[in-house]
């Protein structure tokens, strides 16, 4: 839970030709050179990050006042320039798939999952974790109440940051259309749209559908069962009734 900025990128292997009348694939066993790509990402992001600093739009504060001053902020800028910037590109082992499951855990929750908190007392939180300089070992971490949540906050994305953006044939815009370009110049069936009910679907029975979780369930002894008894108005005090 300290803080690591990274982003996660999910690349199609290919793409549309510029006159949209083929799909353009990349070379077999090679994708993209990934120090070239380290080398752009950081010139861009420096970039913008200057630009940022030179429209007024990057705040500073805390212990980054000082930052404030643009000869301190080009200095501080300086060796960032020169450092190795991490990326790592890979095709993936278990196909597409085992790919967006793992995204897909990143961009529905924040900074840690329920089950892996194990114990809150006397101010004092214990969780467990991966230590994967450890060959991936599963361990038990204990941090005050205050530094737990100062971690996780580090998690939360400031106002205005979106959590995934769509780019090329998956934007929002024409995303429809392009991804039935796309399976028409692979040869690709379209998907079959399950049919239209007539009334919507109950959302428990979505929820056990989807996660395989009942909400109609007790879930403290997942045995016993919620029952309608009644309904009341916002307005009314409902009436006590005897139900011995």
């Amino acid at each position: 839970m300290l803080h690591h900025p990274h982003l996660h990128c999910v690349v199609p292997g290919g793409g549309i030709s510029p006159e949209g009348t083929r799909w353009v694939p990349c070379k077999p066993g090679f994708f993209l050179h990934v120090r070239v790509l380290s080398l752009l990402f950081r010139r861009l992001f420096l970039e913008q990050l200057q630009n940022a600093f030179d429209s007024g739009t990057l705040q500073f504060f805390a212990a980054l006042e000082s930052l404030r001053d643009r000869r301190a902020f080009v200095r501080y800028l300086e060796p960032l320039k020169k450092a190795k910037w991490v990326v790592y590109a890979k095709r993936p082992f278990a196909g597409p798939e085992q790919v967006l499951d793992y995204v897909g855990r990143y961009t529905h929750r924040v900074a840690i999952s329920n089950n892996r908190l194990l114990d809150i007392e006397a101010d004092q939180v214990s969780f467990r974790y991966k230590d994967y300089r450890d060959h991936s070992q599963q361990k038990t971490m204990t941090l005050s109440a205050e530094e737990f949540i100062r971690r996780f906050l580090l998690h939360v994305l400031p106002h205005g940051f979106h959590r995934i953006r769509y780019y090329g044939f998956l934007g929002n815009r024409n995303r429809q259309e392009k991804l039935t370009q796309c399976r028409q110049l692979l040869g690709m069936a379209l998907p079959q749209m399950p049919p239209e009910s007539s009334e919507m679907q109950d959302y428990r029975d979505r929820c056990e559908e989807l996660n395989g979780v009942s909400l109609r369930l007790c879930p403290a002894c997942r045995r016993g069962h919620m029952v309608l008894i009644d309904t009341f108005e916002a307005s009314r005090r409902p009436a006590i009734k005897d139900t011995s």
